[in-house]
């Protein structure tokens, strides 16, 4: 169901999160930016009043996806497809704009998503949140000329604070997780040869062995799609 012409100004945010919900995206948070967030963060959108983030949690909306036109129709990059086809449906109908993580305007989602909730780094690089753990994503985020009423801000410390053992870090059967950053041809080859189908049929040992969160983590053929996802990627950077 959509607003009725005319009503798009009246928008709130619990609107906005019931229909990201119908479609089958999860709103992640929001924020007011600030002179100097219009200036180094949003440069393309300088009247820009509220900012809205959108992605996936856990496996709640895998299964939308998993039944969409874009995964059943062959072509390539069908989440990209898919999450352009909603959040730009939602833009128009709550008259914004929408914008994503690849493509352009290149904007830094991992800052936009340290304004919009409580994500902190982790040890392997991924944002972790308190409630999912590293199993959530960001699709893409609309921008809206007009001041939303936003939920208040969160502030949580980073679960990996309390986390003394940090297992993730040893997990990785080829260390490719280092001081000096995550070494991506290590885990490539790794991940490629007959010794990672573990890694390439369930998803990334390191990541599934954060205790935060093990109820979110992602199903089987989730994991594989976007392993699957990141081998493309990196072919393609080769």
């Amino acid at each position: 169901m959509t607003l009725p012409p005319g009503e798009c100004g009246g928008l709130d945010f619990s609107q906005l999160t019931k229909r990201a919900s119908d479609e089958g995206l999860a709103v992640r948070g929001g924020f007011h930016p600030q002179s100097d967030d219009l200036r180094t963060l949003l440069p393309h959108f300088p009247s820009a009043e509220t900012v809205v983030l959108l992605g996936l949690t856990g496996s709640d909306q895998w299964r939308r996806f998993e039944s969409s036109r874009e995964l059943l129709d062959g072509l390539p990059d069908p989440l990209d497809r898919w999450s352009r086809r909603i959040i730009g449906g939602l833009a128009r109908e709550f008259d914004g704009r929408d914008f994503y993580p690849t493509g352009t305007p290149a904007i830094s989602f991992q800052r936009l998503a340290t304004r919009c909730e409580p994500v902190h780094s982790s040890p392997i690089g991924i944002l972790i949140h308190p409630r999912w753990g590293l199993w959530h994503a960001y699709r893409g985020a609309l921008v809206f000329e007009r001041r939303l009423e936003l939920p208040p801000p969160e502030a949580k410390p980073s679960p990996c604070v309390s986390c003394a053992s940090r297992p993730c870090l040893d997990a990785c059967p080829v260390s490719a997780f280092t001081p000096h950053g995550f070494d991506s041809e290590r885990c490539i080859r790794h991940v490629e040869s007959e010794a990672g189908v573990e890694c390439r049929e369930r998803g990334c040992l390191a990541r599934r062995a954060c205790p935060v969160a093990p109820d979110a983590q992602y199903l089987p053929a989730q994991s594989r799609f976007h392993m699957a996802a990141f081998l493309r990627a990196a072919g393609d950077r080769r």
